[in-house]
């Protein structure tokens, strides 16, 4: 097998990620920082979820959020709780029935999910909506994904590429934890 010019191979690679620049992105970054700055001045938490590396994206964010941005932030992906609400509700639904557990009015849920179809991501977001509380979303591939049809603030890359989706959800996380904070360089002590 030959391998291909890596210098072509990183320009298309890396060209991929820079709609994640575009500045039609900054009015969703600022909606989401105001809401989570809303979301602390009232005392109340964002409730993130996601599943494999997008529950991973998820901690990162429910546990800066909390330390460095000040806005409380809990994740569920505790293996006793995924375990316990899919073995007795069905894996479909145990975010769904884990927001009943955990949310409290004007909570905000943040869903990541690169398709946008994850059934158990999408039921929850639904979910939350019947709750009243407002949905945040991150989402890859089609533009009309189910989950980002139910979000109030919608981050969106068109892209399949779940790398490098996953890699600009979490560049968007992070960006609007230091909008919250108010710079990017910090003591993170």
């Amino acid at each position: 097998m030959t391998h291909p010019d890596w210098n072509l191979w990183l320009d298309d690679y890396f060209a991929r990620f820079r709609p994640a620049f575009d500045p039609a992105v900054y009015a969703t970054l600022v909606r989401f920082r105001d809401l989570a700055v809303e979301v602390r001045s009232r005392g109340g938490k964002l409730i993130f979820a996601g599943n494999g590396a997008s529950a991973s994206i998820s901690s990162h964010g429910a546990v800066d959020f909390t330390k460095q941005a000040k806005v409380r932030a809990v994740d569920f992906n505790e293996p006793n709780l995924i375990t316990a609400f899919a073995n007795d509700y069905g894996y479909e639904h145990w975010v769904a029935r884990a927001l009943d557990c955990y949310a409290d009015p004007g909570d905000v849920v943040v869903l990541i999910s690169v398709s946008g179809a994850s059934p158990n991501i999408v039921r929850a977001a639904r979910h939350a909506r019947e709750l009243g509380l407002k949905v945040v979303t991150f989402s890859g591939k089609h533009a009309d994904n189910p989950l980002r049809a139910l979000g109030d603030v919608n981050f969106w890359i068109g892209s399949a590429a779940y790398n490098v989706v996953e890699a600009v959800h979490m560049l968007w996380l992070t960006t609007v934890i230091d909008m919250v904070v108010g710079r990017a360089e910090y003591s993170v002590n």
